[in-house]
């Protein structure tokens, strides 16, 4: 196998999240008096960290403020949002190969990590993962993949694999490849702009680049 670990992030890779994710935006916002948001407004913040989703769709910078959002948020979040995504086609027997090569895999997403095991234990996904590495406010998913390297979790032979810029920059941060895959949320151009090592229009073109 050419990488040592395979490194998936979550939203936008292996589900879709863009269902909970709009209603817990709305609920945030909302709860807060900001007029709810159209789907097209939404999209964009799918990838990147919730602080700066919700910093960017209140208008507001002030940090006791983002933090109240985010919870609000979370509260809808963890009762119903984590169950309301679906699985992408294809990612279930893209994990059962790997698993039958005995590839190693984990998790590096920027969803506060309870969350991320929920949506993975919701959809039978947990036990493709030796790890599972969340977010939290203010935490790059830089820092993540570095606190990762730091504990030998991975190795620099680990490959990063995501549908946004923010995934691919902070696997070059760390001098680590990656892979764009282009049936999540980011653009052929987002993602050609950060010249990855590999770029996947599917599940199956994933596997074909990681097993050969």
């Amino acid at each position: 196998m050419p990488y040592q670990t395979l490194v998936f992030d979550l939203d936008g890779t292996l589900t879709d999240p863009l269902l909970g994710i709009f209603r817990c935006m709305n609920f945030a916002l909302t709860s807060f008096d900001y007029p709810p948001r159209k789907e097209a407004e939404i999209i964009p913040f799918i990838g990147p960290p919730l602080e700066v989703a919700l910093s960017a769709l209140s208008g507001s910078d002030d940090e006791t403020h983002v933090k109240a959002l985010m919870a609000t948020y979370r509260e809808r979040y963890g009762e119903l949002g984590f169950a309301e995504n679906t699985v992408y086609d294809g990612i279930i027997e893209l994990l059962d190969s790997l698993r039958e090569r005995g590839q190693p895999m984990g998790v590096c997403t920027s969803k506060f990590e309870k969350y991320a095991i929920k949506v993975l234990e919701q959809f039978n996904l947990r036990d493709y993962f030796q790890f599972v590495s969340g977010g939290d406010y203010g935490i790059a998913k830089s820092r993540q993949l570095a606190d990762l390297l730091d504990a030998g979790t991975i190795t620099r032979d680990a490959l990063m694999i995501g549908d946004r810029a923010v995934d691919l920059t902070a696997a070059h941060s760390k001098g680590l490849a990656s892979a764009g895959v282009l049936w999540g949320y980011g653009s052929l151009a987002e993602l050609s702009a950060e010249s990855p090592a590999h770029l996947c229009e599917s599940p199956a073109a994933l596997l074909r680049v990681v097993t050969n």
